[in-house]
């Protein structure tokens, strides 16, 4: 019998479980306690279960299923984990720090099949989904590393902006963000969580109906149509029209402020005529909207590319901010060891294909 990660169990799924196999309610908050609070490594530690229950446990359920492979720190302190899968495909994961806390940006899938024309992420295809588990895993993952180096620090906020595209692993995102913002178990706050997607309008529609505090971003990187195309596939089955609509019927049924990130590529979209098309396309949303500007971080496999000039960068801010868009430039992190996302993946991936 395959067993599965036991993070990907939400507090109720795991009371009802646990009822069903002729355990007593009471031992999901046991359990819960034992994972989020005092965080052990293994079944035997849960000092107060019953045999019959610890038994049952780890028969049905992992706790590790992840294996760190690689892990790089930055001189700012931002660090980067390449994890193993049970099954040996690799994820990224990585810690950053930030004056407001702790921040952990979290994989949804083994590669990413969305294919935008500048990202690392997608340089390998999409090999599967990652299970809730899977996903909450990496955040306990990193918490277990700062509880071994006796900081006496917690993660506190997180992205799910890693590799894949979230919203094409919907269920199984949303059962992570029910366990990780569960005040039971690791209590992060939902205003502390961001996901961002590349734009799958559908599912932000369902995303705004599900009525929760987590912030949203998207990925929108063009202002119109021709542009956002040729630099993201995924505009041709949700174009801006149909984008924009999905993103006014999430602010008027969240009245939640709405982050669209615009990666900035030198002499592509970085010109004045695209500012000031992303201020038309915003104007009528732009007292719940935020850009988030980013320069960008070359990828060899798209040397198609450059960042754009810190003299374009600033112009570029400078049109949004005068014509009332609220605006700002991302501060970089760990830009020594490979900060792009997916850009240790494939390295990895590269090396053990030549060894083999």
């Amino acid at each position: 019998m395959s067993k599965v990660s036991i993070y990907g169990m939400t507090f109720d799924q795991l009371t009802t479980w646990l009822v069903e196999h002729g355990q007593k309610k009471f031992r999901a908050s046991q359990v819960w306690d034992w994972l989020y609070k005092k965080r052990v490594t293994s079944f035997k530690d849960m000092k107060n279960l019953n045999k019959e229950c610890t038994d049952l446990l780890e028969e049905h359920f992992d706790i590790q299923t992840l294996t760190e492979e690689i892990k790089q720190e930055s001189k700012d302190g931002t660090i980067k984990f390449l994890f193993k899968l049970s099954d040996g495909n690799l994820i990224e994961t990585v810690l950053m720090r930030f004056n407001y806390g702790l921040s952990v940006c979290v994989t949804t899938q083994v590669g990413c099949n969305i294919g935008c024309t500048f990202c690392a992420s997608g340089i390998l295809k999409k090999n599967r989904d990652l299970s809730g588990g899977e996903i909450v895993e990496q955040i306990m993952n990193v918490q277990h590393h700062l509880d071994q180096v006796g900081k006496d620090e917690r993660v506190s906020h997180i992205v799910v902006m890693g590799i894949g595209e979230p919203f094409d692993n919907y269920d199984n995102m949303m059962d992570f963000l029910r366990v990780v913002n569960d005040q039971k178990g690791l209590s992060i706050g939902a205003r502390h969580i961001t996901v961002s997607t590349s734009g799958l309008a559908h599912k932000i529609y369902e995303f705004a109906d599900e009525n929760i505090q987590i912030n949203l971003a998207v990925s929108l990187h063009a202002p119109n149509d021709e542009l956002r195309t040729k630099i993201m596939k995924i505009n041709k089955a949700f174009p801006i029209e149909k984008l924009m609509k999905a993103i006014d019927y999430y602010l008027e049924k969240t009245n939640r402020r709405i982050t669209f990130e615009y990666i900035l590529l030198r002499d592509v979209n970085d010109h004045e005529k695209e500012a000031l098309q992303l201020v038309k396309l915003l104007r009528n949303k732009r007292h719940l909207s935020y850009v988030n500007l980013i320069p960008y971080n070359p990828v060899s496999e798209h040397n198609q590319y450059e960042r754009s000039t810190k003299e374009s960068i600033l112009k570029f801010y400078e049109i949004l901010l005068e014509n009332g868009i609220n605006c700002g430039v991302r501060v970089e992190h760990g830009t020594d060891i490979d900060a792009a996302c997916g850009q240790l993946r494939s390295k990895q991936m590269k090396k053990d294909k030549v060894r083999s």
